[in-house]
């Protein structure tokens, strides 16, 4: 039911009956590493190029999720999924091999908790048994298509952020045994004009701040509901704007736990990320790895998963557009629930 001006109160509690987290060998090597189900040890994944490397760890992830629910493609009414390729390809042609019917969506970064909230809409209201919502991206493609070829090794700055090589995977049903979805917040667009793609945490922290703003208003509720909130790969710089603003927008986040995906996933000091993590994969893996493992064993009740999209292509840069931004929050608890 809508709650609010632009947020979803899951009647039904959606259940996550099963996840699944893939990984390369840069993610490997995180603090995070415990917590995937596969770590690659190649990021080509036996694949003649870095774009069919993605569609596999995509269609990994899913067939993997399916296994751990114990069902089959066939009893997947909805596969929702999408990633950063150009007409998101990598989703597109791993749906062509799970063979279920599907629905493409793109929002960047946000694309994982943008999935997992139409999905469980979708089950909440009946449209499906089972749904299941998926997301990827892969460094080198990343690479590739937003910035130079990966041979050219152009030298990065600090603000800039390292694609996160991976892909989750989420089933959700009506009835089941594990974390349910709550509640989720659509995001809006947020563009502050600024236009460095190497800079993308900056562009985004706002969108967040904004959303999560948002599901208070519309819930009614205040960040210490919450056991931890975690945005999307803002990474370093993002991370220390966000802070800011949930002090100049007197939201007193100091009531719970606040982190960031792009921190979590890789160890900066010892690794060469630059600001931290991102990419689709980016929050997927980190919730549907790490987060579910946590709330399946009652480390975590209840968390706020805010995944950040910044909505450019190569297109927009090239014609001197500024980065539109946006972020979709999804509330995902071990037991209980938000109270209608």
């Amino acid at each position: 039911m809508l709650k609010g001006y632009q947020s979803w109160v899951f009647e039904n509690r959606p259940v996550i009956v099963s996840s699944a987290a893939i990984v390369g060998p840069d993610e490997g090597l995180g603090p995070l590493s415990e917590d995937f189900d596969i770590v690659h040890g190649d990021s080509t994944v036996t694949q003649k190029t870095w774009e069919k490397a993605e569609k596999t760890l995509m269609e990994e992830a899913a067939q993997l999720a399916m296994h751990k629910a114990g069902i089959t493609g066939g009893q997947v009414q909805f596969y929702i999924g999408g990633d950063l390729m150009n007409q998101i390809i990598s989703n597109t042609f791993a749906a062509r091999t799970l063979a279920m019917p599907y629905l493409g969506i793109f929002g960047a970064c946000s694309t994982s908790m943008e999935g997992l909230a139409l999905a469980a809409q979708l089950v909440d209201a009946g449209a499906a048994n089972y749904a299941m919502t998926g997301t990827c991206s892969h460094n080198s493609t990343a690479e590739k298509q937003f910035r130079y070829p990966t041979e050219y090794g152009s030298q990065k700055p600090p603000t800039a952020q390292y694609t996160v090589t991976g892909a989750g995977a989420a089933v959700l049903a009506r009835e089941g045994d594990g974390p349910v979805v709550t509640a989720a917040t659509i995001g809006r667009i947020v563009d502050m004009g600024i236009k460095d793609p190497f800079n993308m945490g900056a562009a985004m922290a706002p969108a967040a701040v904004d959303t999560i703003e948002a599901h208070f208003r519309d819930l009614h509720i205040e960040p210490g509901y919450y056991d931890l909130i975690v945005t999307g790969d803002l990474a370093a710089v993002g991370y220390d704007i966000a802070r800011e603003l949930f002090h100049k927008h007197n939201i007193p986040i100091e009531q719970t736990r606040y982190d960031d995906c792009g921190l979590m996933i890789f160890n900066r000091e010892k690794q060469g990320v630059q600001a931290g993590g991102s990419g689709c994969a980016c929050s997927a893996v980190v919730t549907y790895g790490h987060l579910m493992k946590k709330l399946r064993s009652g480390e975590l009740k209840r968390i706020l998963v805010v995944a950040t999209g910044a909505l450019l292509s190569p297109l927009s840069f090239q014609q001197g557009e500024s980065i539109p931004c946006i972020a979709h929050a999804v509330a995902i608890e071990s037991g209980g629930g938000i109270e209608l």
